[in-house]
């Protein structure tokens, strides 16, 4: 029989978490009841918040003494992230579901995003209809929103949480078994205006035998990326599209953080790397890019989504900074540049086509990369089905050669 950890406030919301614990029952579900609340449960629990706080180094009585809410949930939070893959990694779990507000769900979500990947989790939230990103970071929790505020059972309470429960025992009794696949995993980075490069090279790779998982590279899935290649399931990498550095350098709205392009190179594994879609800085509805760009050479790709040319100067600090990155892999590395045009719509007769912006990226790259990575320039844009397959079949290169 499968078991339910059921995570949240056992002395603020015990009426609900124990609602959803009979639910649960109902399902034919064991249950784990783990309380993240300050004071005593209202019901009997299975895991206490003294264990949690212990997990973070600290004592239960000093953090009540202390009346200071946020240093509370920062503690909890942190007893959270520790405690719930011990107790997941000792099996006495097999997914979690959660309920709270913004203080619940702060506390338990880091625990949550510590769990391995298609582990079912949860989270019934007041905070799932605004942006989430906080709560989810590159991990696969499912957010619920709550309608109401998590406090009491009523007819609306009451179908959310029914709800809540059934999707997660659906998920447990009718666990679809994977079978592994004995084929090399790689990944490979696509925007929309570098996607035929990636959609020609994936099929080659695929053709030869290797499996591909494609990330969109819009902030969270250049994490998604880096965190599975730090992970170790990643063999090889394609990064053809390391635009999120535009964003992190000049103030898009899709940037991955400053480690972007690190994971690759850490763990020592294969990877390709080019300069896809370079030529621009993402943002929002044209009406929401920041003042200071409104003379900038704008384009609207959707009514959401408004790309910004990045200039020259702005393409030399990001070409100094992905030398840095690739100059520190441990492992077979290659750059490879379009000479033609690092995106779709920078190419001849398209609005972001600029060669000589593109050539101050192009020098930068060549007077900052250093022996121990390749440099392989082709005549194509990138998008050029000749150039999509010279990636491929170098990174192919790069993994036989890893192997001797």
């Amino acid at each position: 029989m499968k078991t339910l950890a059921i995570a949240g406030t056992f002395d603020t919301k015990g009426k609900e978490l124990s609602y959803i614990k009979q639910l649960a029952e109902k399902r034919g579900l064991n249950t784990l009841c783990i309380h993240t609340g300050v004071f005593e449960a209202a019901l009997k629990v299975d895991i206490s918040n003294q264990e949690i706080v212990k997990e973070a180094g600290r004592d239960l009585a000093e953090i009540v003494a202390e009346r200071d809410r946020a240093v509370a949930t920062e503690l909890l939070a942190q007893g959270m992230e520790l405690l719930l893959p011990r107790l997941y990694n000792e099996e006495k779990f097999d997914a979690i579901l959660s309920i709270g507000g913004s203080g619940g769900t702060s506390i338990v979500t880091p625990g949550m995003r510590q769990l391995p990947i298609g582990v079912p989790k949860l989270m019934v939230s007041t905070m799932a209809s605004g942006n989430v990103a906080q709560y989810v970071g590159i991990s696969d929790i499912i957010m619920m929103p709550s309608i109401t505020d998590v406090e009491g059972l009523n007819s609306i309470s009451r179908r959310i949480f029914s709800n809540a429960v059934n999707a997660i025992a659906g998920m447990l009794n009718y666990d679809e078994v994977i079978e592994p696949d004995e084929k090399p995993l790689l990944a490979a980075t696509m925007f929309g205006v570098t996607t035929p490069c990636i959609k020609t090279a994936k099929a080659y790779l695929e053709s030869k035998g290797y499996e591909v998982l494609v990330f969109h590279a819009t902030g969270a899935g250049g994490k998604s990326m880096e965190s599975l290649i730090e992970a170790g399931f990643i063999k090889g990498v394609l990064d053809i599209t390391t635009t999120e550095w535009c964003d992190e350098v000049v103030g898009g709205v899709l940037n991955a953080g400053p480690h972007r392009l690190e994971a690759a190179g850490r763990k020592g594994i294969p990877q390709v790397v080019s300069v896809g879609a370079l030529d621009m800085v993402n943002f929002g509805s044209y009406d929401a890019v920041p003042v200071q760009f409104k003379n900038r050479l704008l384009y609207k790709h959707n009514p959401t989504v408004t790309l910004m040319r990045t200039t020259k100067g702005e393409l030399s600090e990001i070409g100094s900074i992905i030398a840095e990155k690739l100059n520190t892999a441990m492992g077979l590395t290659v750059l490879m540049l379009p000479l033609k045009g690092v995106s779709g719509i920078d190419v001849e007769g398209q609005p972001f086509y600029d060669p000589e912006a593109d050539n101050v990226l192009f020098d930068t790259l060549r007077g900052h990369i250093n022996d121990t990575v390749d440099i392989i320039e082709l005549e194509y844009a990138i998008n050029d089905d000749a150039f999509a397959v010279a990636a491929a079949q170098k990174l192919i290169d790069l993994l036989e050669e890893a192997k001797r």
